[in-house]
């Protein structure tokens, strides 16, 4: 008997001392921000000094250590190009869980031999086959067409990657069609990310926080889609001061505003906003450029607008609520026109639960493309459509410091339009 109650003892101890040994620890987390501009900083270091525990910010500057006995420590912050930052925490059973806002001023130093490599630290948790990860830094160090560096020609030098430029722009990543690849901007789908002439975009480079490209081995949560994935998230504004950029080439012009809606105070984040504006005039100015062109010029045209708006709360959850319209004019003098038109708009959150080790991410948005074509002596025009909405929403749930819990929904949804004519005029119509 004693030993079936020794056995039995021994069994509720086994379960029950996570539980004790959870009970005796706790949670940092918070924020990594720039001071200048108050935008997050992606790779950020913390580590608790004396300890082997630390952690890298996310994509929103984000980062949580959990299991941390409880005592007396000091935080170290670090990135290069930022001024080190150290901050000192106590956890007991009245604070179990702590949340920051950290800020980084910049500076410069001098390094020798050092060998950064912030990916190693992402490696650690995720698996990442077959992903190119871009900034705005990376895509401006290629030499570019007009001196205005692009996503689009940037994508044209890696491997695998086949670019045309006629009717709006095609993709071909490893032998896939255009419509295998799937293209997100703040987690929205755009349908024509390039514009007809194919040297360009339709996002402003200055505007991009990162970007994705997955040509292969990409999750579930990017279902959809079999050839590739491109993933481009936006930075929030700069909410300290008002700031612009002025811009123009041979091929076209630009203007970006940001800055803050009301200023910081000492309590909270200011909200923010970024617009950004570009345009081609390729059309009227290559008969001055390009002797050999007909007097009619170029038929090439294009303009791309988007707007962006944040929010942020006090412990650092966010909503930004957004908007773009991105339009191509091709102008066959005495033959065709055509023009593809695609617009959007939608609006992503981030939230941190008070006193839940996890972070909710959520979106919802809706966007269309429309393509128009007018042929001479034709009534009525050509004209197809996309259009479709995406609501999702995930959960991260970082259970230790070394094992974390991604899971979530989303819900899709898409309808397509076409009329045009035979050659017999007849009219032909499907939804």
């Amino acid at each position: 008997m004693n030993y079936k109650n020794s056995i039995f003892y021994l069994i509720i101890a086994i379960f029950l001392a996570p539980i004790f040994s959870f009970s005796q620890t706790g949670t940092i987390r918070g924020f990594v921000y720039e001071e200048s501009s108050e935008e997050a900083i992606i790779f950020a270091n913390i580590v608790i000094e004396g300890t082997d525990l630390g952690a890298v910010s996310d994509d929103n500057g984000y980062f949580i250590v959990s299991d941390i006995p409880f005592g007396k420590y000091l935080i170290n912050v670090s990135f290069i190009g930022y001024e080190s930052f150290s901050l000192p925490i106590e956890l007991d059973e009245q604070t179990p869980l702590i949340t920051k806002k950290i800020f980084l001023k910049s500076s410069s130093v001098t390094l020798e031999n050092v060998n950064v490599n912030a990916e190693r630290e992402e490696m650690k948790t995720q698996v990442n086959t077959g992903v190119i990860k871009l900034t705005s830094k990376s895509i401006s160090k290629l030499p570019s067409v007009g001196g205005e560096p692009d996503l689009a020609q940037y994508l044209q030098v890696l491997p695998g990657v086949v670019f045309t430029g006629d009717q709006g722009g095609q993709l071909y990543i490893r032998g896939g069609a255009p419509i295998h690849n799937k293209v997100l901007l703040d987690g929205m789908t755009i349908y024509s990310p390039f514009h007809s002439i194919g040297f360009f975009s339709v996002f402003d480079t200055d505007i991009i926080k990162k970007a994705d490209i997955y040509t292969g081995g990409f999750g579930a949560e990017y279902g959809g889609r079999i050839s590739s994935v491109m993933d481009i998230q936006t930075r929030d504004g700069n909410k300290k001061r008002l700031t612009g950029k002025l811009s123009a080439n041979t091929f076209g012009g630009k203007i970006l505003l940001e800055g803050p809606i009301f200023k910081s105070d000492s309590t909270s984040i200011s909200n923010s906003f970024i617009l950004s504006a570009k345009s081609s005039y390729l059309d009227q100015t290559s008969q001055s450029f390009y002797s050999y062109i007909s007097e009619d010029g170029l038929p090439y045209s294009f303009s791309d607008f988007y707007g962006k708006f944040s929010f942020f709360s006090k412990n650092g959850s966010k909503m930004n609520v957004y908007g773009f319209g991105f339009n191509d004019n091709v102008n066959y003098v005495d033959l065709t026109q055509l023009d593809w038109t695609t617009y959007g708009f939608g609006s992503n959150i981030v939230l941190v639960p008070p006193s839940a080790k996890m972070l909710i991410e959520g979106k919802v948005a809706y966007s269309k493309y429309d393509i128009t074509q007018n042929n001479v002596g034709q009534v009525s025009p050509n004209n197809s459509s996309i259009g479709g909405f995406n609501i999702g929403l995930d959960f991260f749930y970082f259970i230790s410091k070394k094992h974390e819990l991604k899971y979530g929904v989303e819900v899709l949804g898409y309808t397509t339009e076409m009329y045009f004519k035979n050659s017999a005029l007849e009219p032909i119509e499907h939804q």
